[in-house]
């Protein structure tokens, strides 16, 4: 497995957009219907997302695979700053969601399959609404990200979201690919390339632990991991 390195797990990016632009884009977005996360056993049943861009643009799907087949939802024809965000990262995209945690609600602690930049990938939050109460936790660190802000995150870490608070958080978050536009902002943000190439080394007790976790998610990406982490014990 490749080496997840915590130098490389979380960057706040040199990036800043307009709230009350962003907040009335959600306001059209608010008009059609969220749906529940695919993956259920991660999230509380009020975990929703609606899709922004999406496979074939279907809006009520929003699962994530490996496909070229990514078009823009009619939420994201209707919602222009949210384009002028998304255009800032110039890079291909897969899916983007807006991703909607009522108070009181949680994200259980969990891994995602390739979610990481050393896996071609990266993974931009950007929240809406947010309060002092939600607890974003990575790799057991305690992360604050405010309104307006971008963020990249490793999600093959382990993950959870607690929204203690009394209102509701939204995020956008947009699913890019990386390329060598991304890899110079990675380089201005301290990304440090050279851990890339190491790769991880887990005891059996470690193994075990993410293949029973891989087990819950049961979607074929994980169960494609959980064979190759079987043959290596």
């Amino acid at each position: 497995m490749k080496h997840y390195a915590p130098e490389n797990a979380i960057f706040k990016l040199p990036f800043s957009f307009d709230l009350n632009l962003l907040s009335k884009d959600l306001k059209i977005a608010e008009d059609f219907l969220f749906i529940n996360h695919y993956v259920t056993s991660n999230f509380s049943r009020n975990y929703k997302l609606l899709p922004l861009r999406s496979i074939n643009g279907d809006i009520e799907s929003g699962f994530a695979t490996e496909t070229t087949n990514y078009e823009d939802t009619i939420v994201l024809d209707k919602c222009l700053y949210f384009k002028e965000v998304i255009s800032t990262f110039k890079c291909s995209k897969n899916s983007i969601h807006i991703m909607s945690l009522p108070a009181g609600d949680v994200v259980n602690r969990h891994t995602d399959f390739e979610c990481g930049y050393e896996d071609g990938f990266f993974r931009i939050h950007i929240p809406i609404k947010t309060n002092k109460k939600v607890e974003f936790n990575l790799d057991d660190k305690k992360i604050n990200m405010k309104c307006g802000e971008a963020w990249y995150a490793n999600f093959n870490l382990p993950h959870s979201v607690k929204n203690e608070g009394n209102t509701i958080r939204i995020h956008l978050v947009i699913d890019c690919i990386r390329n060598a536009w991304s890899d110079a902002l990675f380089t201005s943000m301290g990304y440090n390339f050279e851990l890339e190439t190491k790769e991880e080394q887990f005891d059996r007790a470690t193994t075990l632990s993410i293949i029973a976790e891989l087990e819950r998610q049961n979607t074929p990406a994980a169960n494609d991991l959980i064979q190759k982490l079987k043959a290596k014990l």
